[in-house]
């Protein structure tokens, strides 16, 4: 059945996987219900928890229960803009979309839709990107590596994920294809999205000086949209970014390697296990992302190039530039890797179906006590 699925046409492959998966997660968060019993201390200690829904009835199940940390921000900012100074760490193209579908629907339902709506596409973007030498069973191996990733859950929640990388994957695909106006639309509103959105600039930047077009002069309007949600902000009176983060976050902004230093060291004197274990995940997927496949007895077609090996780079030197919280999230953002995926799809290619699901399982098991925790308002993502 999966090989028939795998042949499918790339929509329609996408679109089964997000079907299947937005029915898996919230059966999930459903049956996790009865047994969540979150600390109050840990609920209250996050802002904008004051008027949390009651955690009981179908509402609750279905959507309730997905009001958890950053959900709560889109949510006010959707419903009333930026009013607090914490707010401006939260770029505007999610909360907007979820402010226009919320006309027809509650805001919290607009939300789960939109991603919803955004991982179709990002899912489809993702094949799109591995289409070229590339067989099917590869992408749709790829797909289902990159589905079961930890924390991939959340590109199904309230958060901003699933649209920032869609917009990504589909920015650099249509770069790849010569179409530079609807590439560098696509990369604009990345910049709108999330801080990391902005970066694919890198790699549209390659591509055109490699198309040697004067119509591929138009990424360079790729960085206006993170630059204009900045002026905005300067404009308006209200703090940075950068700002924001440090005096509600206690997140400075620093070197890659003073960021790599603080991890480290909070390793070995604190014992943190889970910044151990994001840490290892971030390094084998940059190490993964700058590896070619082709030496290791694959298809002579290396499925990343030089600009995947360079924004891959960039994300990850990004993670690292902040002290305080070191790698906060970065288990969730590593999902913008697309090198990695694709790299992991020429691997398992040559896998039997016995390694293919013992891979699939230990990534997904460990997604889903992370969606577990995340429910349970014990895990900061």
């Amino acid at each position: 059945m999966l090989r028939k699925l795998a042949s499918r046409p790339d929509w329609q492959i996408a679109m089964a996987v997000t079907a299947a998966l937005r029915l898996f997660y919230s059966a999930m968060a459903a049956a996790f219900l009865p047994f969540l019993h979150p600390d109050p201390a840990l609920i209250h200690s996050n802002a904008l928890t004051e008027n949390l829904p009651e955690p009981h009835g179908l509402n609750y199940c279905l959507l309730g229960i997905w009001e958890r940390f950053d959900t709560l921000w889109f949510l006010r900012i959707a419903e009333r803009g930026y009013d607090r100074p914490m707010a401006v760490v939260f770029y505007p193209l999610y909360p907007t979309a979820v402010r226009l579908v919320s006309t027809v629907m509650p805001t919290i339902a607009a939300a789960l839709l939109v991603s919803s709506v955004s991982a179709f596409f990002l899912f489809w973007g993702l094949l799109r990107l591995a289409k070229d030498n590339v067989s099917g069973v590869r992408k749709f191996r790829a797909l289902m590596l990159f589905c079961a990733w930890p924390a991939s859950f959340i590109l199904f929640a309230g958060y901003a994920d699933s649209l920032t990388v869609a917009l990504v994957v589909w920015a650099v695909a249509l770069g790849r294809e010569g179409r530079w106006e609807a590439a560098a639309a696509c990369g604009l509103l990345a910049g709108l999205a999330r801080p990391t959105g902005v970066v694919v600039f890198i790699p549209l930047a390659v591509l055109a000086l490699r198309s040697r077009q004067s119509r591929s002069l138009v990424v360079a309007l790729t960085p206006l949209g993170a630059l204009g949600y900045w002026s905005w902000l300067r404009w308006s009176g209200r703090i940075s970014v950068v700002e924001s983060y440090r005096l509600y976050q206690g997140m400075t902004m620093v070197p890659p390697w003073r960021g790599l230093q603080e991890a480290l060291q909070l390793i070995v004197t604190k014992h943190d296990v889970l910044l151990a274990i994001k840490l290892v995940l971030v390094i084998m997927v940059i190490v993964i992302s700058l590896r070619r496949g082709a030496r290791h007895g694959y298809q002579t077609h290396d499925p990343v190039r030089i600009e995947d090996r360079a924004f891959a780079l960039a994300v990850v030197l990004q993670m690292l530039m902040y002290t305080g919280r070191p790698l906060l999230g970065a288990v969730r953002y590593v999902l913008i890797l697309y090198p990695a995926f694709l790299i992991c799809g020429a691997y398992a290619e040559r896998w039997d179906m016995k390694r293919l699901a013992f891979y699939l399982t230990a990534l997904g098991l460990l997604n889903l006590t992370w969606l577990w925790a995340f429910l349970n308002w014990s895990l900061v993502l």
